[in-house]
């Protein structure tokens, strides 16, 4: 069964969003998936661009005001 988990990560800023998903991914099956929620401008891109780094597939991303939620699935 997929596991999703959550990372709330409003208020931090680059790198520390892609750091937190980065430490909360490790230990994650292949097809799990995570929901990063942030508000710091940056992650936009650097969220797409950790997961092209890792193997990872961005699933989602909505925006809701100033929080960006970003679905990340593991590879």
């Amino acid at each position: 069964m997929t596991e999703i988990t959550e990372i709330d990560a409003v208020g931090l800023l680059c790198p520390l969003p892609v750091l937190k998903l980065r430490k909360r991914m490790m230990p994650l099956a292949s097809g799990d998936q995570i929901v990063l929620i942030a508000d710091d401008p940056a992650s936009i891109v650097d969220v797409p661009h950790f997961c092209n780094e890792q193997g990872h597939e961005l699933i989602d991303r909505r925006e809701d005001g100033a929080r960006i939620f970003f679905t990340v699935q593991k590879g």
